[in-house]
């Protein structure tokens, strides 16, 4: 007996992350094929052929933290790939592109006309304290691939900076470019991250992280903000094995004028499936956008604290795209 070959992939790295969707799809009987970026794999650029109509990209800038940084250029090639040969890929090649540089995100925002920190891009870590002329300390080191709070180092003086530049600590990260950004003090000691879905708005958060940590995933948080446990079972995106900490959640309720900057940034960008951060900076009470993921791995308990199931609707998009490509292939 012949097998269908499955009109759907999801290309991914982590090993928990997307264990949800997994259970989503297979609940609904959809076939698919995963592709672990941690296990061997090629692909020739002079095939013609889609290999799936349909393709997920998954792929995290922090993979280079779990030992699989070799995987972020390539995944980037593979996609841009993929599109050549007709592949309806999902945060695909431009997408993936503002993922994994913060440089780019930050060059977005500017083009769009929506409040960024102040920063400098910088290739060399000896630049570091020129780039900071103009800037209001505190600031911080920010790795341009980063995920996860990696490779941010706050530095409370312009001495505290040159001394670790003269001492070379001054971390580049992966592709050896960094922003110098002002640290914005968060009001109320929160981030809001507005997830979307097909460019548009899908639900929101407000995280509040762990005191000192740049960490703020909102797969890995395990208290309400009133303190109650999140669910930390086989089926939920906080990974069993990680460690408890100190990040906290709500569902949050964003204003129209966030909500439509949130929108945009993800339509400009290509992103399918993503969360842009904000917050408001409680030195001048404006509200600045500072990351754009193209990665979402969607908060812990979900329907508990946003009152659904993002993975529903992420399962019901996907069916959407696979239908949509049978019917072109047709």
């Amino acid at each position: 007996m012949t097998t269908a070959r499955p009109q759907l992939a999801i290309y991914h790295e982590h090993p928990d992350w997307f264990r949800p969707l997994f259970a989503e799809l297979d609940r609904r009987g959809v076939h698919y094929h995963r592709i672990d970026a941690r296990e061997p794999f090629f692909y020739d650029p002079a095939d013609h052929e889609r290999p799936f109509p349909v393709l997920f990209n998954r792929m995290s800038p922090s993979a280079y933290l779990r030992g699989g940084g070799s995987a972020i250029l390539h995944t980037l090639n593979f996609l841009g790939h993929l599109q050549r040969v007709g592949t309806r890929v999902v945060n695909g090649y431009t997408a993936f592109g503002y993922e994994v540089s913060k440089a780019l995100q930050l060059t977005l925002l500017a083009d769009l006309g929506i409040a960024a920190p102040r920063s400098r891009v910088i290739h060399r870590g000896s630049d570091a304290p020129a780039a900071a002329d103009g800037l209001r300390f505190p600031v911080v080191v920010k790795a341009n691939v980063g995920g996860s709070g990696a490779g941010i180092t706050r530095f409370d003086s312009l001495e505290d900076l040159q001394a670790a530049a003269d001492a070379g600590f001054i971390e580049l990260g992966l592709d050896d470019v960094a922003l110098v950004q002002e640290y914005i003090p968060a009001r109320d000691g929160h981030i809001t991250r507005v997830e979307t879905l097909g460019g548009k708005y899908l639900y929101a958060i407000d995280v509040y992280p762990e005191a000192g940590s740049f960490d703020l995933c909102p797969a890995d948080a395990c208290q309400t903000k009133d303190g109650a446990d999140l669910a930390r079972s086989a089926t939920s995106a906080c990974p069993v094995d990680a460690p408890r900490r100190g990040l906290r959640v709500e569902k949050a309720d964003p204003s129209p004028a966030v909500i439509a900057a949130c929108e945009r940034i993800a339509q400009a960008a290509g992103i399918d499936v993503g969360g842009i951060e904000s917050m408001i900076d409680d030195r001048d009470g404006q509200r600045v956008y500072y990351d754009v993921n193209a990665l979402s791995n969607f908060v812990a308990d979900a329907p508990r604290v946003v009152g659904f199931d993002p993975h529903a609707r992420l399962a019901d998009f996907l069916e959407g795209l696979i239908a949509q490509a049978g019917a072109a292939q047709g």
